[in-house]
């Protein structure tokens, strides 16, 4: 297949807020790939199967959200270390023999974006100020994740490569976090649950990731009593800002939207898919222009 007629695709549903095709199309752009494609496919997880086994082999690649992630697995062949680890994939490359291999970008996506944001790798410090930087005694309650989901799955991988030891969810259903024990173990974590009742009170911690769905976090935004600094990520970015980033900047933390998420985890998928080094300021371009409208 020439490299001139390839295609590419984010999977979910809902998906028509999604902005990775503005990421992707640029990068393709910029990098001179003329004849690829990067599109939106509303898909369901159970739909998901059939539709990646219909594939032609001008397929290359896949990004795939919510509510797919867990089941993307099921249709690889070959599965990376980190997706195996979480249980989850936001990727589906292609392989040269039709088959496809399933990876977790959004783990190195965190990891990269956190650690521009002050967050210090290896032992969960936080950079305070210039010169400056606070170290947390050993990491237990240095992180707080709410939401119990397949991106926290990808943030209890991303703490664990920060050097956290502990980390702490939140959630409505205790079920829902007693799925995450072997994604916990598998990491080398101690997890500890907490109940949504008790969420206002965790912003004590150094990092706190906010996984839930839209709206899902409001509630918070008037009761927790952010510490300055707390790095807030919430991963959400349409709308942006969430009520509960507004409230954290307010209190002067600093705050990681999912804006930056889709494009630190959208630069590794490019580059899985083209085998090309990303054109990581076109495609950041793009975005900021294609958010623009939204804000």
């Amino acid at each position: 297949m020439s490299v001139a007629a390839r295609r590419a695709a984010v999977l979910g549903k809902p998906i028509a807020h999604s902005l990775s095709p503005v990421i992707h199309n640029a990068g393709y752009a910029a990098a001179g790939l003329a004849g690829w494609s990067y599109t939106r496919i509303e898909c369901a997880a159970a739909e998901l199967p059939d539709l990646v086994a219909g594939l032609g082999p001008e397929w290359a690649g896949l990004s795939v959200t919510m509510p797919g992630k867990e089941v993307a697995l099921a249709v690889a062949a070959e599965v990376s270390p980190v997706a195996a680890a979480v249980g989850a994939a936001n990727t589906l490359v292609r392989r040269p023999d039709g088959t496809w291999y399933a990876d977790n970008t959004d783990v190195s996506g965190m990891v990269d974006v956190l650690t521009t944001a002050g967050v210090r790798e290896g032992g969960l410090g936080v950079v305070s100020g210039v010169g400056e930087v606070g170290v947390v005694p050993g990491a237990g309650g240095a992180v707080t994740v709410l939401g119990a989901g397949g991106t926290a799955r990808a943030a209890l991988a991303a703490a664990a490569r920060l050097g956290a030891t502990e980390v702490s969810v939140v959630a409505r259903r205790t079920a829902a976090i007693d799925e995450l024990a072997p994604v916990a173990t598998a990491l080398g974590l101690t997890l500890t649950a907490v109940s949504w009742t008790d969420a206002a009170a965790l912003a004590d911690a150094n990092l706190l990731i906010s996984t839930v769905p839209k709206g899902a976090a409001d509630e918070l935004a008037g009761v927790v009593r952010w510490r300055p600094g707390t790095v807030l990520f919430d991963a959400i970015y349409d709308p942006w800002p969430t009520p509960l980033a507004a409230s954290a900047a307010a209190a002067g933390c600093r705050v990681v939207s999912g804006l930056d998420l889709l494009l630190a985890q959208a630069v590794g998928q490019f580059e899985q898919f083209t085998g090309v080094p990303a054109p990581r300021s076109a495609m950041a371009a793009a975005l900021t222009a294609a958010r623009a409208p939204r804000q």
